[in-house]
């Protein structure tokens, strides 16, 4: 009797199922801040450089100055750029110590301005240049954060304590990410992201009660370091073996971390609501001795 034949790759067939791998959770990713219209800033000096080429010793040296300062005020731009992206993820953040995006703007200007100076010497047609030029940058890309946030009521000690702590974990955390980069798996990249948006759940807890810091410090810091070697030692064997044996032992050893890190970060929510509820109680107690009816309904 004949049968009509189905399979994988018929109209109505149904593929095998097929491992998908891990799924990485992107709660917590953090983007690349600088983007295109950052990039782009690097063109105007390299255009400014060509065309004072020929401008003789003074319109020479005005162009490169010029090309300059605009340089410094695109490199500072991408710096401002990071610092403000990390201030916008953290709940408790302390302004950038240095206005970086500010004083991009004033060297943009400030290069704008000898431009026009070289093509037209005056210095009210250079004001006027530089001046538009720094609006203009203001306008595109903003201005940095001038004041703290989440830090009300918080130590500034202890916040400064563990600042330092998070940022030298993600410093371990970027490590992490281009070593794995090395072993060109796209599944180990995929995993390692992963891990990363569970050790910054902790951050964030340890950020938003800087008493977890000491709790916390070992993962911050004995943890992350390890996993970091641990990371490099891996893509330096895998890029010239491929060995399977250690891609599963890797992952593995992320395994093993990611749940530690999600049980402390879970450890931490569990005591401070714990630390909030005896808070409460005692509140009420004082108020209750003071003669004031409280309604718990």
């Amino acid at each position: 009797m004949a049968q009509r034949y189905g399979g994988k790759y018929s109209p109505d067939g149904k593929s095998e199922p097929q491992d998908a791998g891990p799924q990485p959770s992107f709660r917590n990713a953090q983007m690349d801040p600088v983007g295109m219209r950052a990039n782009l800033m690097f063109l105007p000096p390299a255009i400014l450089t060509l065309l004072s080429l020929n401008d003789g010793a003074a319109g020479l040296a005005l162009g490169l100055i010029g090309a300059t300062l605009w340089t410094g005020g695109a490199l500072l731009l991408r710096e401002g750029l990071k610092a403000e992206a990390a201030y916008a993820v953290r709940k408790v953040a302390r302004k950038p110590a240095l206005p970086r995006k500010i004083l991009a703007a004033l060297l943009v200007g400030g290069g704008a301005a000898l431009a026009a100076w070289k093509a037209e010497p005056g210095i009210l047609i250079a004001t006027i240049y530089g001046a538009a030029t720094a609006g203009l940058h203001l306008t595109a890309f903003g201005i940095d954060p001038l004041r703290d946030k989440g830090t009300e009521g918080v130590d500034q000690f202890q916040q400064s304590r563990v600042a330092r702590a998070v940022d030298e974990a993600e410093q371990n955390l970027s490590a992490m990410k281009d070593a794995a980069l090395r072993a060109r798996d796209r599944g180990v990249d995929a995993r390692v992201e992963q891990f990363q948006s569970v050790a910054r759940e902790l951050f964030r807890t340890v950020e938003e009660d800087p008493r977890d810091l000491t709790a916390a410090r070992k993962y911050l810091t004995v943890y992350l370091q390890g996993a970091r070697d641990a990371t490099v030692k891996f893509a330096d064997i895998y890029a010239r073996s491929q060995d399977a044996q250690a891609r599963a032992d890797y992952l593995a050893l992320l395994d093993d971390l990611e749940q530690n890190f999600a049980a402390r970060t879970r450890k931490l929510l569990v005591e401070d609501r714990t630390d909030l509820i005896v808070e409460i109680d005692v509140l009420r107690e004082r108020l209750q001795r003071e003669g004031v009816q409280l309604d718990r309904n």
